[in-house]
């Protein structure tokens, strides 16, 4: 346990905004923002997609975890403040290579969390071997597939979230 600590703390330690800018260009930043509006065409939900490199250096050391940081991230972003209850927030730490989603409550009471737990890691396989966008689009494509199957489009329907992925 003292070894995996002291590891991740290196890892986020070492964790330079260069090191995401590689990781998430502005080219692949760009694709994410196109397949969110896409998909947001397909389902009355809202999807944020947040990547941070490393943890704040009082967060590590208070060992938050990556589920935890998500929730701060979706609540900082006010994924929880659509109308119908309906963002969901795909969270990437670069660091641990981990990605969290978290569902609004409309969207939670729905879908199974099996079913979000194996979109994320779907994506971190693809990101273990360097595929970021790849891995960041299959993410999006298949939140689209659970949320259009809950959610149909609905008509007048306004974005509610920027499509534009936030990188701290």
């Amino acid at each position: 346990m003292v070894i995996s600590t002291i590891q991740r703390l290196v890892r986020h330690l070492l964790m330079t905004p260069w090191q995401v800018r590689r990781a998430f260009s502005r080219g692949t930043l760009d694709t994410i923002k196109e397949e969110i509006a896409a998909s947001e065409r397909l389902h009355a939900g809202q999807i944020r997609f947040a990547v941070e490199g490393a943890l704040p250096i009082a967060k590590l050391l208070n060992q938050q975890s990556t589920r935890g940081r998500a929730l701060e991230v979706f609540s900082l972003l006010r994924v929880w403040d659509t109308e119908h209850n309906n963002g969901v927030l795909i969270y990437v730490l670069l660091a641990d290579r981990v990605v969290e989603i978290i569902a609004d409550r409309g969207i939670h009471s729905r879908v199974n969390e099996r079913e979000w737990i194996s979109i994320c890691e779907a994506m971190e396989a693809r990101f273990q071997i360097g595929n970021f966008e790849a891995g960041a689009v299959e993410g999006i494509r298949s939140t689209t597939q659970l949320l259009a199957g809950h959610f149909p489009p609905t008509s007048g329907r306004r974005n509610e979230l920027p499509d534009r992925p936030v990188v701290w």
